[in-house]
């Protein structure tokens, strides 16, 4: 039984089969997927069945192109030319993934395996227990019937730092960005959206999340997505970069926990920014 954390597929079904098989994969195994189901790549709505039929052998969080896509579904957003989830809004089954998408999980925390992932990591200014508060609570809202509300307020890049104080929609939206958005912060927290460059093309006053000072504790390492750019390389011994960039040419990484052994399909296609 072997615990299977994969990187961002972004649609890449055939990747994600590959590389699947290349780890032994077993219906005694459970897979961790970063979020970022869909869009980019060809085949997202393959992705999502196939998520949904072994839903009781993953483990994944949202990303913020699977909430992207909640929001073109529910006619708050509209689809960008270069996201592939046409099929997923035409296809017959599509209420019935949209409905179970929604209701995914912003944050898994393993306690026996010392674990949490997030899409785009934990907020430096965020203890645990905030962070499966906050997660609890925008998992409730996307989960209710009045969850467009929320879809039609969350674009936007502030509140950019967090406080006990915020509440409503300007709370909701910190939490989305935090989870879903965020790479680079300055060095009081306040979080950055502008930046998406390697950390050695940055300026100085940015600093990757997972290099200031955490409030989770050392027992627990943190998987994360979101950011192609880094490749998988540049972060702490316990921190974990899973997003290497499969649906631009990249690599579909998967790393097996128990032993920490990586297997990476390449996608020669690509695809376009």
């Amino acid at each position: 039984m072997s615990n299977l954390l994969i990187g961002d597929v972004h649609g890449c079904y055939n990747e994600l089969m590959r590389v699947l098989e290349k780890a032994n994969f077993s219906h005694d195994d459970t897979i961790w997927l970063t979020g970022d189901l869909v869009a980019r790549g060809p085949q997202s709505l393959d992705v999502l069945r196939f998520v949904k039929q072994y839903s009781s052998q993953i483990r994944l969080t949202l990303g913020n192109h699977d909430i992207h896509l909640l929001a073109v579904y529910a006619g708050i957003s509209k689809s960008h030319k270069k996201d592939h989830i046409n099929d997923i809004l035409t296809a017959p089954d599509c209420d019935e993934l949209i409905n179970w998408l929604r209701r995914q999980p912003l944050v898994q925390v393993d306690e026996p395996l010392g674990l949490i992932m997030a899409h785009a990591g934990i907020s430096p200014q965020w203890d645990l227990p905030t962070v499966l508060k906050c997660a609890n609570d925008l998992s409730s809202v996307l989960s209710s019937d009045t969850y467009p509300l929320f879809l039609d307020a969350m674009y936007g890049d502030f509140p950019d730092s967090w406080s006990e104080n915020l509440q409503g929609l300007e709370r909701l939206r910190y939490i989305a960005n935090a989870f879903t958005r965020m790479r680079y912060c300055y060095a009081d927290g306040r979080l950055d959206f502008y930046c998406k460059d390697s950390p050695k093309e940055t300026p100085s006053k940015l600093k990757p999340w997972f290099l200031l000072p955490s409030k989770i504790p050392e027992r627990y390492s943190i998987a994360f997505g979101h950011w192609a750019s880094l490749k998988g390389k540049g972060t702490p011994d316990n921190i974990y970069a899973l997003d290497t960039g499969c649906c631009w040419g990249g690599k579909l990484t998967c790393l097996r926990w128990e032993d920490k052994q990586y297997f990476k399909k390449r996608n020669k296609d690509g695809g376009n920014d």
